[in-house]
């Protein structure tokens, strides 16, 4: 049985002016019955007894102490805050002393929790957003898939030599804010600020408001300049925020659609055609880094079911932590210097869609190839974009590459992670 207690303490420690809080919270993580798609109750990991969990709604500047206990009775568990630099407290997963104001989330980094519930958004609002006085409300949305059988004996036969092709167990529903019976009610004429966030494991969806156009202003806590969509892709741990004004019409309901979703029933269309996030612009102007010191490139294969906690041992190894050796062949461990302008090409061999997360880090995005566009040739390449997107989390297409670059100024150990997603 494990049963513990921790504490997450000043994870959004930045300027403490004269309006910042300091906020307590008390968290017991439990287990709770829940029934979210209308099909079949099943446990799923809730705080204080409620399930879904509580969206976190915070200002810049505020300081925030989360005194956790671990009462699952049969796991340990964790918290990490998804898309916060972690600036020098790589190894605990916090983030003092950050300056980033947007749309994140927060969800166990244990292994499967996250789609058995313990997951949400979390919202950090400062006073200098470019896009504050451009809209009436906000309104926060999730996206997720749902599963009927518990994580533990989904990855059981998923991590198994008895499935070596790494099929993914297929999710049984589709939820909107951890639920299939959604409504949100806004006024007509009024602007809204969405903040769209995919906590799912596995499933990317295309998402659209019908009949209303939205306008682009964040991904994964960057600002954008504003870019006019009817569609958005979002893979699993991407976040958007949009600015809709709603029609002047009382006359009906609009459906928001996700891809999974089946009510309420949209009108046609004809074709997925989302926007292009490569196209977007960051507000603040950063300028593409300039050549790089070290490039990283990887070819991914689906034909390794391992696990190796290499957090675990470059915590342990003292100043072997710095020798690529110690993590072993199948980790893939780069050791990089300070202050380089880092590449990192990423080769899809696979013939799946597959969302990548980098901790620690907003990189610039400087290449995304097409679908079925083979390696990245370095000496053959479309002119990289003066002024680059800038996100967290980037899905590469099938059998095709991505191409981010990032400067290394985040000391201690980072991770490049491939998530469970495959669609």
């Amino acid at each position: 049985m494990e049963l513990g207690l921790f504490w997450l303490v000043g994870f959004l420690v930045h300027i403490l002016s004269v309006s910042a809080k300091t906020l307590n919270y008390e968290w017991n993580i439990t287990w709770v019955l829940a029934n979210p798609d209308g099909l079949q109750e099943r446990p799923v990991i809730g705080i204080n007894g409620q399930w879904p969990l509580p969206v976190l709604n915070l200002t810049l500047g505020d300081r925030v102490i989360a005194k956790v206990y671990n009462a699952l009775g049969n796991e340990s568990t964790s918290i990490h805050w998804h898309g916060f630099f972690q600036n020098g407290t790589t190894h605990m997963d916090g983030a003092p002393s950050v300056n980033q104001t947007g749309t994140y989330w927060y969800h166990s980094h244990a292994r499967g929790q996250y789609p058995d519930g313990l997951r949400q958004a979390l919202v950090i609002r400062g006073p200098d957003e470019p896009y504050s006085g451009q809209y009436d409300e906000e309104r926060v949305i999730t996206l997720s898939e749902w599963y009927h059988d518990p994580m533990p004996t989904l990855l059981k036969q998923f991590i198994s030599v008895t499935n070596p092709t790494g099929a993914e167990p297929v999710p049984k529903s589709a939820l909107m804010n951890d639920t299939q019976n959604l409504t949100i009610a806004v006024e007509p004429g009024k602007t809204y600020l969405f903040r769209l966030v995919n906590v799912a494991a596995f499933a990317s969806q295309y998402f659209w408001i019908e009949d209303h156009t939205m306008k682009i202003v964040e991904v994964d806590g960057v600002w954008t300049e504003p870019a006019e969509a009817s569609m958005i892709y979002i893979t699993a741990a991407q976040r958007y925020s949009f600015l809709v004004t709603m029609k002047n019409d009382t006359n009906k309901n609009y459906a928001i659609v996700g891809s999974m979703d089946t009510r309420p029933a949209p009108t046609d269309i004809s074709s997925f055609d989302p926007y292009d996030d490569f196209k977007l612009v960051p507000v603040d102007g950063e300028r593409l880094l300039g050549d790089p010191d070290y490039t990283v490139t990887l070819d991914l294969t689906m034909d390794n079911l391992g696990d190796v906690p290499t957090l675990y041992t470059a915590l342990s190894t003292g100043s072997a932590a710095t020798n690529s050796t110690v993590y072993g062949y199948n980790t893939n461990a780069f050791i990089l210097d300070k202050g380089d302008v880092i590449d990192l090409v990423l080769n899809n061999d696979d013939t799946g869609k597959h969302p990548f997360h980098l901790h620690g880090h907003n990189f610039q995005v400087v290449a995304r190839s097409d679908e079925d566009a083979g390696h990245y040739d370095a000496n053959n390449h479309s002119a990289f974009p003066s002024v680059p997107m800038r996100r967290d989390t980037i899905y590469v297409k099938p059998t095709g590459y991505f191409v981010i670059r990032f400067r290394a100024d985040n000391p201690g150990d980072s991770r490049f992670l491939f998530r469970f997603a495959h669609w």
